[in-house]
């Protein structure tokens, strides 16, 4: 039996990424994109364009936003991408040959996400091998897991699949001192709601512990420069989330203004 495949992307202000992404997924049945309304671009007008079927839809979080777009398609798989990541063309290829011979056990699939950034494809570090659970039975998957990052749980067995998912995740080093500004911030939230209390130690040991991982243990190195500057950024993240954690901690016990809405942030 023939098995229809519907792609879900979600996005924000993403102009200059959304053509790339949705070609990628044009072999499929169908492709839904969920823009969050405080989009201001043309990422709708060119969704539109290139013939998905697209929903304004108001954010509330990396995990809902996923779950609503979720729930718009039919298909009997579903890939999930974001608007700044793309299909390799081998990558493509193999997928649509595993589905269509995936038994009946099988509810999902890991794809390999590669991230190019600051001139280059990053294959060493924290950044690769970054497998991704983002092809699924529709009515076996949903998104769950914490914010700013949601992930994909299936019921049955998951396999992997070769190839590339290509992920232009940050523009510049800017972009990415924004992203980290942002998510470590949200990520500072999660862990007060989770019960997670400030500790100094933390804030002390696993930044540099982090750096030592990415650029030692997991062969940053062999990303050059690029590889020194990515294990920099990845042990900055780790130190303000606990910085943010502290902040967060300070203002509720002086019973600053805002107390209860969460560490302050930027989405």
């Amino acid at each position: 039996m023939t098995q229809s495949i519907s792609a879900c992307v979600i996005a924000r202000d993403d102009e200059d990424q959304i053509a790339r992404c949705l070609a990628s997924l044009a072999a499929f049945d169908e492709c839904v994109v969920v823009v969050d309304d405080r989009s201001v671009d043309a990422t709708e007008a060119i969704a539109r364009l290139l013939g998905a079927r697209v929903q304004r839809h108001r954010y509330a979080g990396n995990v809902e936003q996923k779950n609503f777009c979720l729930a718009q398609v039919k298909g009997d798989w579903v890939v999930a991408l974001d608007a700044d990541e793309a299909l390799s063309a081998p990558l493509l290829a193999r997928l649509r040959e595993r589905i269509a011979s995936a038994d009946a056990a099988v509810d999902g699939f890991e794809v390999n996400r590669v991230t190019h950034h600051l001139g280059r494809w990053i294959r060493h570090g924290d950044f690769h091998p970054d497998w991704q659970l983002r092809v699924f039975r529709r009515v076996a998957g949903r998104w769950c897991g914490h914010e700013p990052h949601g992930r994909v749980s299936v019921s049955g067995r998951v396999e992997r699949i070769p190839g590339d998912l290509e992920h232009y995740s940050y523009r510049s080093l800017a972009d990415q001192l924004e992203r980290i500004r942002d998510f470590s911030g949200i990520e500072a939230r999660s862990l007060s709601a989770a019960g997670r209390c400030f500790r100094l130690r933390d804030m002390v040991l696993r930044p540099p512990a982090r750096w030592l991982r990415a650029y030692v243990l997991k062969g940053g190195f062999r990303d050059g420069v690029p590889g020194f500057i990515l294990a920099g950024m990845t042990a900055l993240h780790v130190f303000l989330k606990y910085a943010r954690l502290w902040e967060w901690e300070r203002e509720r016990a002086a019973g600053a203004e805002g107390a209860g809405e969460g560490p302050p942030h930027h989405e």
